[in-house]
């Protein structure tokens, strides 16, 4: 059974370019490129383009990246070495629909005595700006706001977050995971002081990412150990995977354009197609701009999970939400926070298209979705109670 794949949000495949790109760095060329030797140094080399890399998919310079294990690791260390750097201020902001890798850790902050304020988000999971700015104040240190929603794919305004963050003197940092690659991103006309990368949302293996701090922002690394990343992240480089994500980003960048036009009108269509073909059904950040390539739909009287597993069994892959809670059996905290309906949040499903995802593929899921929501929602006492 060939899999249709739906689920890029939560992971992407390695494009085949990237893997012969890391491939010699296992075998062949494995030198330390920290080594004072020409084999570890041919290694550094291919680091520093890497890091060129990168920085030219962010509009950053290469002195600005850092590299991490993932994502998590660079949200956690853009939040702790901005409480570190400024430990009179005690105050942090975030948002109610952030990543676990945000939201958990702030909430383990709180426990320990900081102050952290939750901002809200409307119905179509658009930033409540009004909110924002009456929560921020002197006493803040970091502001860490997500660019785009996992879930919804909901875009929030984070260059105007920011330029008020600076106004206070308080640090600003986005998990921009999902965005990154997705949409342009240009660091140097930004405010942005801190921004987190991970290599498996835009087709580079899992166990890389790379945090990027602005050129004078002060910074505490969150790793201790050895001199790599300039003092600023100790432990030996993980050089096949930095190489990787170095080649990853250089295809995002080549692939912007496609990603902002083809993959955008596919998902538009699938979106469209669905919605005219399951009533009772309604699209989750409808209205709000969202990225080119994620569309979250609810649909009423029917569980998630129950959608996925019939999906599943026919070989399509998609998402209740955010990869890092499933398994709960709770709606969604972004969709809760929404205030989207209990009877919407439960049946929720998010599609999530890449580069690779074909035409074909958006026809079997208009094809096969709407008898499955069909046929649960005959199974459902309440479902055909109210579909009566």
């Amino acid at each position: 059974m060939k899999e249709i794949y739906l689920d890029n949000n939560a992971t992407t495949r390695v494009d085949d370019a990237v893997f012969e790109e890391m491939r010699p760095y296992f075998c062949e060329l494995y030198g330390n490129p920290s080594s004072m030797h020409y084999f570890g140094g041919q290694v550094q080399s291919k680091v520093t383009e890497a890091r060129k890399r990168v920085a030219d998919l962010l509009g950053a310079t290469p002195e600005e990246i850092i590299f991490t294990a993932c994502g998590t690791e660079s949200d956690n260390t853009a939040i702790r070495s901005a409480l570190e750097v400024m430990p009179e201020r005690r105050h942090i902001i975030t948002s109610r629909v952030e990543h676990p890798a945000i939201l958990s850790f702030c909430r383990e902050l709180a426990s320990k005595g900081y102050s952290v304020t939750e901002i809200g988000v409307d119905g179509a999971g658009r930033l409540n700006m009004d909110e924002y700015k009456q929560a921020i104040d002197d006493n803040t240190a970091i502001v860490s706001l997500m660019w785009a929603n996992n879930e919804t794919g909901v875009i929030f305004p984070v260059e105007e977050a920011a330029a008020i963050a600076k106004r206070h003197g308080a640090q600003f940092h986005t998990d921009a995971v999902q965005t990154v690659g997705k949409i342009p991103v240009n660091m140097a006309s930004s405010k942005i002081d801190m921004l987190s990368v991970s290599g498996h949302k835009l087709h580079a293996p899992k166990g890389i990412g790379a945090l990027y701090v602005r050129k004078g922002t002060p910074f505490k690394p969150l790793i201790v150990g050895g001199h790599q990343e300039k003092n600023r992240r100790a432990g030996t480089e993980n050089t096949a995977a930095i190489i990787a994500l170095g080649k990853a980003c250089q295809l995002a960048g080549e692939f912007m354009e496609f990603e902002n036009t083809v993959v955008k009108a596919k998902c538009e269509r699938l979106e469209k197609e669905l919605m005219a073909a399951i009533p009772h059904a309604q699209v989750n950040g409808g209205g709000a701009e969202r990225l080119p390539n994620t569309t979250s739909i609810a649909f009423e009287f029917v569980e998630g999970e129950a959608i996925l597993l019939l999906l599943s069994e026919l070989g399509i892959c998609a998402s209740s939400g955010s990869a890092c809670t499933s398994g709960s059996l709770e709606p969604s905290h972004v969709l809760r926070a929404m205030g989207v309906p209990f009877t919407c949040a439960h049946g929720s499903v998010r599609f999530s298209l890449s580069r690779y995802t074909t035409d074909a593929e958006i026809d079997a899921v208009v094809k096969e979705l709407p008898p499955i929501i069909a046929r649960l929602r005959q199974m459902s006492p309440f479902g055909r109670e109210f579909l009566k």
